[in-house]
């Protein structure tokens, strides 16, 4: 470990509502388009109900609110109770605010007039929830019986349904619920420059936060201790309230556990020579968040086994970036990931025999059962992933993908390429009469106990290939630089002589 001064060169960048004000004007368009070839009247209203506040069981602790993901991408409202609707035609906006009690101002702060929020969310007109009925009919007025497009459909990553919006009166109203769901999630598909500006620096606070953790790792420490690291730099200098998941801090054979972290598994482990340690962790910043692996040895130093298996990850990890342009099938960068993989353990000995037939056999799927990556926004496994004409795959470690459509220009997604030694995947493969004759089982036995590597970053799809928005030590050599105390990004003297002595390494 090499202790150091923490500091940032960052600070928290303003977020300009416009951007949401954009969203908006982009899914009215997308309506209207839709609504035009289908033959169907261009008029409506589109109506979303905004997240409830929460409190803890039956107790009075409010648990810290965090806003329901499509209505923050519509408005970017942060208080709880309030609903939001948008005219298909004019594409005029309407906020509704939940009209609060007067003793709010005593345990709560000052109750802001509707025309604060009208300003800041930059809506057409702000009303209280109670006035919804006659405000939205007033709206629609010679519509006849106005039709309210509501939010239903199926969440691809999590098998769940966003829930459609509800208010007295509602019977009044004629309900869609089936138009706006897939035309609104395609929205979300693909960023704006203000969306992009955002996960920018989520990645970038992320990133600096990942190396602060990195550089004052030590064998004896708590994996909880490099969670606490991580959450204090990225609020402390971030202004990030909110992580975009539960931090993965895992070590040793818990790098081996892919969701490690949650309540049964809490960052706990004590550190110790020979681990590594794999941390999964990104923060949110207004909404937009950052998924960032970083995998490296917990002293400091690389042993030749983990050299291997990183190099096997990194290679992987390099080679889609590389390949990562418009058009390019996801389905295709998976398995180009798990083909570098097969390559390097069969090229260290770990398996034998034919990569081709391997692939053949899904034993990249061993090695790494999850999928390559996924889309990234307001949500970490941001939906889109599996619009209608898309099916799933159904082999081994491809039916884990988290989509298999063909990348877009202003796609984020995630290339997080792993390899683990998973006995409840190991142990079946290696006694398989399909696949037995791949493995060294000599060598595998090395790796009892090992773990995993991940290496995670967060891409943006350009026109003519991709921009990596995160930015770690990757590089065996400058990981091991960085946890020596050299800064970060390494100076270029000391770059060039690295590379140099990387070369020469055998």
């Amino acid at each position: 470990m090499a202790a150091v001064c923490t500091t940032s060169r960052l600070f928290p960048p303003e977020v300009p509502m416009k951007l949401h004000a954009i969203n908006r004007d982009k899914l009215v368009e997308a309506l209207q388009k839709h609504l035009a070839q289908s033959g169907r009247p261009v008029q409506g209203l589109v109506l979303l109900q905004g997240g409830e506040e929460k409190t803890r069981y039956c107790t009075d602790h409010v648990e810290l609110f965090r806003q329901e993901s499509y209505f923050a991408y519509l408005f970017g409202v942060r208080e709880p109770g309030f609903y939001g609707a948008v005219d298909v035609n004019t594409g005029e906006s309407i906020i509704f605010v939940p009209r609060l009690p007067p003793d709010y101002a005593v345990w709560q702060g000052e109750i802001k007039p509707l025309s604060y929020f009208k300003e800041r969310y930059m809506v057409s007109i702000a009303c209280y929830v109670d006035e919804m009925e006659p405000v939205l009919r007033d709206q629609c007025k010679g519509q006849g019986k106005p039709v309210l497009f509501l939010l239903y459909g199926l969440n691809t990553d999590s098998g769940n349904f966003s829930k459609p919006a509800e208010f007295k009166g509602m019977e009044n109203f004629e309900t869609d619920l089936s138009t706006l769901h897939p035309i609104l999630t395609e929205c979300r598909v693909t960023k704006s420059k203000m969306e992009l500006d955002l996960i920018q620096f989520a990645n970038e606070i992320s990133s600096e936060a990942h190396i602060e953790v990195m550089r004052n790792t030590a064998v004896g420490m708590k994996e909880y201790q490099l969670e606490s690291m991580f959450l204090h730099h990225t609020y402390m200098y971030g202004g990030c309230r909110h992580c975009s998941y539960t931090c993965i801090c895992a070590t040793g054979e818990n790098s081996a556990v892919l969701h490690y972290g949650h309540a049964a598994a809490p960052n706990e482990k004590t550190l110790k020579d020979g681990d590594m340690a794999l941390l999964d962790m990104g923060a949110e910043y207004h909404f937009y968040g950052s998924d960032i692996t970083c995998s490296f040895p917990v002293n400091g130093k690389f042993s030749d086994d983990q050299r291997l298996i990183y190099k096997a990850v990194l290679d992987a990890h390099n080679s889609v970036i590389t390949a990562i342009k418009p058009g390019v099938s996801w389905l295709d960068m998976h398995k180009l990931a798990e083909r570098v993989i097969l390559e390097a353990l069969k090229k260290g000995s770990i398996l034998v025999g034919d990569v081709e037939d391997m692939m053949a056999q899904r034993l990249g799927g061993v090695f790494m059962p999850h999928g390559l990556g996924h889309l990234l926004g307001i949500d970490t496994h941001d939906p889109g992933g599996y619009p209608k004409g898309i099916e799933r795959p159904k082999e081994p470690g491809l039916r884990s993908l988290r989509t298999a459509r063909e990348l877009k220009e202003d796609m984020v997604i995630t290339v997080e390429p792993g390899c683990y030694f998973i006995n409840a995947l190991l142990i079946p493969a290696m006694e398989s009469s399909d696949t037995a004759r791949f493995f060294n089982c000599e060598a595998i036995q090395r790796f009892e106990g090992f773990g995993g590597v991940r290496i995670e970053s967060d891409v943006h799809v350009t026109s003519s290939g991709c921009k990596n928005l995160t930015n770690v030590p990757r590089e065996t050599w400058e990981i091991e630089a960085v946890m020596a105390g050299a800064r970060w990004p390494l100076e270029k003297d000391f770059s060039h002589l690295q590379n140099q002595r990387r070369n020469s390494h055998p």
